[in-house]
């Protein structure tokens, strides 16, 4: 979890879920039990889930019984005792053991681990694994999707800003469709929260976080098997910035309202008893809100990709001309929704950090403050 936190953390940082896996059929044409199929099925969408050292697109069980998966490598980057580098396709989707510079390395369960020549995975009591493992720093899918992505609305945006100081700023082409949400994300999502004087320092993270997580929630649904916006430590690594942004861009009335929310006008000794659990409150509440944000967007993506794939899933369990089409009709429907959900989810994300952004923004006229009576901070 931690390698995995770094690595994403990283990508997000510095550029600031996936259509149907194909199921497999068994190679001897025999029909698998109703238990079997629904294992096979529940450990397809635990693998869609999960990140990969490898872009795997499909995959597929030949008549020899073999796996074989349609995709390519990705380069695998470990820190042990120094820089290893070298092909995923050493691993072979965890099906080989790699060996690098007289070190040997497998994969179990989308980690890598250090093991011996014959890929030995040892366990504790509790049945996990206590093989060392390296710092993983590798270019895994989910790294290569933020980087399309990256790339893609770098590519978009320059070349809307070049045709804008061509036409005088009309807009044309692609600008046509994106403008209109841009102004939207100023005007209704920006200046209302943050306030006209200072939102502009905040508009480029919040155009960029909107895009961003929008274009990787659309890219979800493609056949291409991402599960970018699903995996928690990218989350994170949003909501960590949004941390960072809010608490050291906060003004002086920001932090006063935090570790003095009453303000001036009553005795401290009438104070002490409301601060002794108000302080703490607040407080918390400056972890709670960025944790509000990753929890928020990881399980409402996480939630939408089981429901898909597991409805895909019943047409294999129930092999009927009624099963079947009514599985892929509610398919369908969900399909649909989550398009409005992946959009949804990018404009709740932009408009709590926007909200965020507005209460580390606030500034008070303080002769003013002084006038009113005390009921008024209440």
């Amino acid at each position: 979890m931690r390698s995995t936190f770094v690595n994403n953390f990283l990508v997000v940082v510095f550029i600031f879920c996936s259509g149907p896996v194909l199921f497999a059929k068994e190679a001897s044409g025999e029909p698998k039990g109703p238990e079997g199929t629904k294992a096979e099925i529940k450990e397809y969408i635990e693998h869609h889930l999960q990140d990969s050292h490898d872009f795997s697109l499909a995959s597929y069980t030949d008549d020899q019984g073999n796996m074989v998966y349609w995709g390519f490598p990705l380069p695998v980057i470990l820190w042990d005792n120094g820089l290893k580098v070298f092909s995923s396709s050493k691993l072979h989707h965890g099906e080989t053991v790699a060996e690098v510079d007289g070190n040997f390395y497998a994969l179990y369960h989308s980690k890598i681990y250090k093991t011996d020549a014959e890929g030995t995975i040892l366990y504790d009591a509790e049945d996990h694994p206590t093989n060392t493992k390296p710092l993983d720093l590798s270019i895994t899918k989910n790294v290569v999707m933020m980087m399309v992505t990256g790339l893609l609305l770098l590519w978009i945006f320059s070349s809307m800003a070049r045709k804008y100081k061509k036409s005088g700023g009309v807009p044309t082409g692609v600008a046509k469709f994106f403008e209109p949400i841009v102004l939207y994300i100023r005007d209704d999502i920006a200046i209302p929260n943050i306030g006209e004087k200072k939102y502009g320092r905040y508009m480029p993270f919040l155009l960029t976080v909107f895009f961003f997580i929008w274009f990787l929630n659309m890219f979800g649904l493609t056949p291409l098997g991402v599960n970018v916006t699903g995996n928690i430590a990218v989350t994170t690594a949003l909501a960590l910035i949004v941390f960072l942004m809010t608490n050291f861009t906060g003004t002086k009335d920001y932090w006063k309202h935090i570790f003095d929310p009453l303000g001036d006008g009553m005795p401290w000794y009438g104070k002490m008893i409301i601060y002794i659990i108000l302080v703490p409150i607040e407080v918390l509440g400056i972890f709670i809100k960025p944790f509000a944000l990753l929890i928020r967007l990881y399980a409402n993506m996480t939630a939408g990709h089981v429901v898909l794939m597991s409805l895909i899933g019943l047409i294999f369990i129930f092999k009927s001309w009624v099963g079947g089409p009514l599985s892929f009709g509610l398919s369908f429907a969900i399909s649909l929704i989550e398009v409005l959900v992946a959009l949804l989810q990018a404009y709740i994300f932009t408009m709590l950090s926007a909200l965020y952004f507005g209460f580390a923004a606030e500034e008070h006229d303080h002769d003013h403050d002084h006038e009113e009576p005390v009921l008024e901070h209440l």
